[in-house]
């Protein structure tokens, strides 16, 4: 046994070395502060003015001529670029690693993470964001540009300034961030120059509080961007409206809102129309990163994932599989001959999303398999194909001829198009339609015709194409019909078409067609505003930092999304703050794991973002701002604002969560009266609406009705569960009378417990004829009671009318009344009126014996 241990011992030092050398290298790739290093070109946010902005773009493209904004140093900037452009970047960032596949692989994963926390992870450490970039050891090369930059800042060179703060900010070239510095640089280069974007960063700041670097002041940061906005910042032009439609840093202003909403909405049409024929097609970046685990509180417990949301698909459907399942799935099918799933891979690959990149030539690939099904080479139908070749055919011929018209994977062949266009045009494709109605209505490779494009755009219109709703109604509204006009953009805004909602924005903005309402136009800019991503946000590289595991760079860019009204930005920011998404967090039970930086540790912060997602409808978010009252995280505690939270979000039952939680609360009077039947419903109510909840409301209604009973049975003050009464439907004397003589009443049934019993063999027709019979006894004799009780009271009527015509009868003639019978009263009666000497005897019984 001694000599395997030694014969292993060699093995196990080599194992031991291997995974020192591994955690050593991940322990310098890490990054554990906001102090991380980013390339120049990683960061891509340039705005298209201010006097900076070309120093901006070269030392993010590394193209950069050397031409300073107005710089008095200009050799000095350039020799420091030519030296930035040396630094090697950090390349690895684990800040979220992904977990390798396979035995081996995850097995050396865990071996490694193991090793680093039991032996190499120290204490933690000092993370300030305050510190001098001098504090922090330099590259020699990165000494050196620093300096020369430093130099020419100091002589007042705008350039050198810029460059100055954005590596300070963003860590660009390998330079480690510093909140503070950078501050300090845009405030000169704003007070020294007036740069719009400088300006707009100093909006930022104050705003966030970024790092430490400023406390935060709304109303400054609302003053620094709409300066920016003056000097042509778009960003802070978005942002100043958002500010002054939620009333941040300022009243609410509805004018002020549509007026800036509308100067970003300008520029976010007028870039969607540039480009190709039929404009630019805008991908949309922004998601919710909570989304993607199921939701803020997870699968199933999360507005997201749960109730009318839930996945709800069955175990054999595709509904739970991933994007690269069903791209797998469609490739299969489309290799045994299914044109539908050839067709279908084509348009994944012609319109991409988030999870595949736009690939124009694989698209055309697959759409020119299609099309050679159903047309020979000269154009000719070839017979034989299988049923609906040619509907799949012409979908496929009009993304053929729309990528030679917009010269996409191919060059631009207008009579190609044409071609392809009048193929799919002969079995009614609507895409062929529009882009014919569009070649003729531009002059592309035809000569204008409005006419002919007006008949396609409708033929088009009338499938429900959005793009052929929205060129009809600007025809329409060109000849003066607005009221037509708005019908089909209201009806292209169902498929969220940007021009539909601009062109609904305008008329209600300036009350055409319609009363002017300033809320409907500035929420109609506002969407118009947010679908060009591309043109003034940094969305896409906050998601692209929050793929590679760089938390911090990916918490700065949603940060300043969030800043200019994405509601996606502002859930994610939040997401990205919360530190509070279990009840036992890991990090609480083992000291030794990975500390947070300390950006991302900031719940005043988080609740800012969660209000301003609740704000915009986000019900998770409310849910979380009641979490956030209630534990008193990053604001005081206020039970009480805790349970509106939670009451607010419970009003549509869409969230079972917040039920529950406004259950607890009444359960344990926290926040609220205590009532332990208000806890009861609003349990009840959170398994209406997600089944997903039966077994922690079942435990709740089970301590529950313990505590009830205990309250009970012990005289509490607490108002215990008590049975709720039925509901009983009040019937009018109509009702009555008809429900009565349809049936016996359920009061005067008399049920014998044999009428549960099973049909005998001998019943031919059990619940037959014999059943009818029943129905027609009991309508018989209530019949026969009615009559006979209409029968007495008709006696009894005619009795007393026949006395009274007799007495006066009498008393006409002037005869004397017919003198009583023995015993019998002046009236006429047999029974002693009160007042009677016998009246008493005969209460008692005693008359007549």
């Amino acid at each position: 046994m001694k000599e395997r241990l030694r014969r292993l011992l060699p093995l196990l030092v080599f194992t031991l070395c291997a995974l020192l050398i591994l955690a050593r290298a991940q322990q310098r790739d890490v990054v554990y502060s906001d102090e991380a290093f980013h390339p120049a070109g990683e960061h891509a946010k340039g705005e298209a003015q201010g006097d900076g902005q070309q120093v901006y773009q070269a030392a993010l493209h590394q193209q950069w001529d050397g031409n300073g904004g107005g710089g008095k140093d200009p050799l000095l900037v350039q020799e420091a670029l030519s030296i930035l452009r040396a630094v090697k970047p950090s390349k690895k960032s684990l800040v979220r690693s992904d977990k390798p596949s396979g035995v081996f692989g995850t097995t050396l994963y865990y071996a490694k993470e193991a090793f680093y926390l039991l032996f190499l992870n120290g204490p933690p450490e000092h993370d300030d964001l305050s510190l001098q970039s001098g504090q922090r050891r330099l590259s020699k090369p990165l000494a050196k540009a620093i300096k020369l930059l430093e130099e020419a800042a100091r002589h007042h060179d705008a350039d050198a300034t810029f460059l100055l703060a954005e590596m300070n900010f963003y860590g660009n070239f390998t330079h480690p961030r510093n909140y503070r510095e950078a501050f300090r640089r845009y405030h000169d280069l704003s007070s020294q120059t007036g740069n719009s974007s400088a300006q707009h960063m100093l909006g930022f700041m104050y705003a966030t509080g970024i790092g430490g670097a400023v406390e935060r002041d709304q109303a400054r940061a609302l003053l620094y961007h709409t300066f920016a906005a003056k000097g042509g910042s778009i960003r802070s032009e978005m942002t100043v409206a958002f500010r002054h439609h939620s009333g941040i840093g300022t009243q609410r202003n509805c004018d002020a809102a549509a007026f800036h909403y509308k100067k970003v909405a300008d520029k976010a049409i007028e870039f969607s129309r540039s480009g190709p024929p039929g404009g630019i097609g805008l991908l949309r970046d922004t998601y919710r990163l909570a989304d993607e685990e199921g939701g803020v509180y997870g699968e199933g417990a999360s507005v997201t994932s749960a109730g009318v949301n839930a996945n709800k698909g069955g175990p054999n459907s595709d509904s739970h599989a991933s994007f690269d399942d069903v791209l797998e799935y469609l490739d299969l099918m489309s290799r045994k001959g299914d044109l539908k799933a050839t067709f279908s891979l084509g348009r994944l690959h012609y319109e991409g999303s988030r999870a595949l990149n736009r690939n124009f030539k694989k698209a055309k690939a697959y759409f020119m398999i299609v099309a050679k099904k159903y047309w020979a080479r000269d154009g000719r139908i070839i017979t034989g194909g299988p049923g609906g070749i040619e509907k799949v055919a012409s979908k496929a011929a009009g993304y053929i001829g729309r990528m030679f018209l917009r010269a996409e994977g191919t060059e631009q062949s207008l009579e190609k198009a044409l071609t392809w266009f009048r193929r799919g045009l002969a079995n009614g494709d609507a895409l062929c339609q529009y882009e014919l109605g569009l070649m003729y209505l531009k002059g592309y490779g035809v000569p204008p015709d409005v006419l002919k494009a007006t008949d396609y755009f409708k033929a088009a219109a009338d499938q429900d194409f959005a793009s052929a709703q929205v060129n009809l109604g600007k025809l329409f509204l060109d000849q003066g019909d607005v009221r037509t006009g708005i019908r089909y953009f209201e009806l292209a805004a169902r498929h969220g078409h940007i021009e539909a909602f601009y062109y609904l924005a305008e008329l209600s903005n300036q009350g055409i067609g319609r009363d002017r309402s300033c809320g409907i136009a500035t929420a109609y800019y506002k969407i118009v505003s947010e679908k060009a991503e591309e043109v003034h946000t940094s969305i896409e590289e906050a998601n692209q930092a929050y793929e590679n595991g760089d938390l911090v760079t990916a918490l700065v860019d949603y940060m300043m999304a969030a800043e200019q009204g994405y509601e996606n930005g502002q859930a994610n920011v939040a997401y990205l703050l919360d530190e509070h998404k279990s009840i036992l967090p890991l990090n609480s039970l083992l000291p030794w794991t990975k500390r947070r930086p300390r950006l991302l540790r900031n719940a005043a912060l988080a609740l800012i973002y969660w209000t301003r997602s609740a704000k915009q409808s986000n019900i998770d978010s409310m849910v979380k701002m009641g979490d956030y009252y209630l534990g008193g995280w990053g604001t005081n505690l206020d039970k009480e604002r805790a349970a509106l939270c939670y009451q607010t979000a419970a009003e549509f039952q869409q969230s079972a969560q917040a039920l529950w939680n406004l259950g607890w609360m009444h359960e344990n009077g926290i926040g609220v009266e205590q009532d332990f039947h208000l806890a009861k419903r609003f349990y009840d109510q959170a398994l209406e609406t997600n089944q997903e909840a039966y077994l922690p409301v079942k435990l709740s209604l089970l301590k529950l009705r313990m505590r009830s009973f205990w309250n009970t049975i012990t005289n509490g003050h607490v108002n215990s569960i008590q049975s709720e009464p039925e509901p009983k439907k009040e019937w009018s004397f109509r009702e009555w009378i008809s429900n009565f003589l349809e049936d016996d009443h359920p009061y005067y049934h008399d049920g014998d417990d044999n009428d549960l019993a099973d049909p005998t063999p001998q019943d031919p027709m059990p619940g037959g004829d014999d059943y009818y019979d029943k129905i027609d006894e009991g309508l018989v004799e209530s019949l026969i009671i009615i009559g006979l009780a209409s029968a007495l009271v008709f006696l009894v009527y005619y009795r007393q009318q026949r006395t009274l015509n007799h007495r006066r009868a009498a008393e006409q003639q002037g005869q004397a009344p017919a003198q009583p019978l023995p015993g019998q009263q002046p009236d006429g009666g047999f029974f002693p009126p009160p007042g009677d000497p016998n009246f008493n005897q005969w209460v008692a019984g005693g008359f007549g014996h």
